[in-house]
């Protein structure tokens, strides 16, 4: 296999792509409209199931990533699905699966691109080291959790639809985790005004982890974080009516559990996640 992949031969490139579009797809395709477009791409890359092409076979702990040195420097190459990995290898090929949020944290500051799914599919493109750094960077960012009174609730009003859609994407695929969420405005006791994004008996344990999604949602609208606040609140909490009768109610589908368990090949195991080197 050539050990540079931007030099592959384009009219094999041109029989394999694979126009079957993917999430990513059409997110890469919107990329040209505006910067708007361009963030909701790399959100959408950052939730993504992802492949990781290998060196060797993932140990249950460790897994090493196949780099490309190129004309470009340094490259991983990841794909969205993994029809399209062993179109672009042509021979059996270890991988890894993991979202693309960790993919880019397990690489930021190594001087290493990222080759999404080279020459194979509509979203081919490469991701020079700079842009996986600013990824995890941004992916990085904390949400503001907030514990002070509210004075007076709102309708919301005034926050783009694009946060409002990022916030819809985000909290769908919170199921038996969230049981429920409401956007309201707001007057704190002190005279400032905001948003609040009310969360509904979230796990303490989870809670940290649901409040960095949504500053994900944030960052990747090109909102400042300022602009809407988090609450963790109970079921029984005395604002929770007036929250649910002026506020935007997001709905999230229920929790719908596997009738059998198989058990997960490595590296796809969240609580056993591998040793990247």
């Amino acid at each position: 296999m050539d050990r540079d992949p931007s030099r592959r031969d384009p009219d094999n490139q041109l029989r394999k792509l694979d126009t079957m579009q993917t999430p990513l797809d059409l997110a890469h395709a919107q990329m040209e409209i505006g910067d708007a477009a361009g963030l909701r791409f790399y959100e959408r890359l950052a939730d993504a199931e992802l492949f990781l092409m290998l060196e060797e076979e993932a140990s249950v702990d460790r897994a090493r990533p196949l780099i490309f040195d190129t004309s470009d420097g340094k490259v991983a190459l990841i794909f969205d699905r993994e029809d399209r990995l062993a179109d672009f290898v042509d021979t059996p090929t270890p991988f890894v699966a993991m979202s693309g949020r960790r993919i880019a944290k397990i690489l930021a500051g190594q001087s290493i691109g990222l080759g999404l799914n080279l020459g194979v599919a509509p979203s081919s493109m490469l991701m020079p080291p700079a842009t996986v750094d600013w990824l995890n960077e941004m992916l990085g960012a904390k949400s503001i959790v907030t514990e002070a009174t509210p004075e007076h609730l709102l309708a919301p009003k005034g926050l783009p639809e694009s946060l409002i859609e990022a916030l819809d994407t985000k909290l769908a695929n919170m199921s038996g985790v969230v049981s429920a969420a409401h956007l309201v405005g707001v007057i704190y006791q002190d005279g400032q005004r905001g948003h609040i994004l009310a969360m509904i008996d979230v796990p303490t344990s989870a809670q940290e982890g649901v409040a960095e999604a949504i500053s994900e949602a944030l960052s990747f609208s090109g909102i400042e974080a300022g602009q809407l606040d988090v609450t963790f609140l109970p079921s029984h909490a005395p604002h929770l009516a007036e929250f649910d009768k002026i506020g935007l109610k997001f709905e999230i589908p229920d929790l719908i559990l596997p009738t059998s368990l198989k058990p997960l090949a490595p590296g796809m195991d969240p609580d056993s996640p591998p040793k990247l080197r």
